[in-house]
């Protein structure tokens, strides 16, 4: 059987704006966590992929990614705080970045 992954509408809700600030810091946050794990594992840093060698040209800091990486990251912050709020749950800001 394929696999289908289950993904909810979440088109219809909107983050105010303090959470979408907090979309690229979660991003950030999730680039880190990321390179973090790869780095605990042997990878380095290298201009071209190789799986090989353990070698991944993301392991640099997050400023520093191709946006179409950041962009990536990006979606995937976003529907994690769509998803908590279709949830029920609700975000307080308590203090000011």
């Amino acid at each position: 059987m394929e696999y289908q992954p289950c993904i909810d509408d979440l088109s219809a809700i909107e983050l105010p704006d303090e959470l979408l600030a907090l979309t690229e810091l979660l991003a950030a946050r999730t680039h880190e966590v990321w390179a973090a794990g790869r780095i605990s594992e042997g990878w380095r840093y290298g201009e071209q992929r190789d799986d090989a060698l353990k070698l991944h040209p993301c392991l640099v800091p997050y400023e520093e990614l191709p946006e179409s990486e950041r962009e990536y990251d990006r979606k995937t912050s976003l529907e994690t705080l769509k998803y908590v709020l279709s949830l029920g749950y609700e975000i307080k800001l308590r203090k000011e970045h």
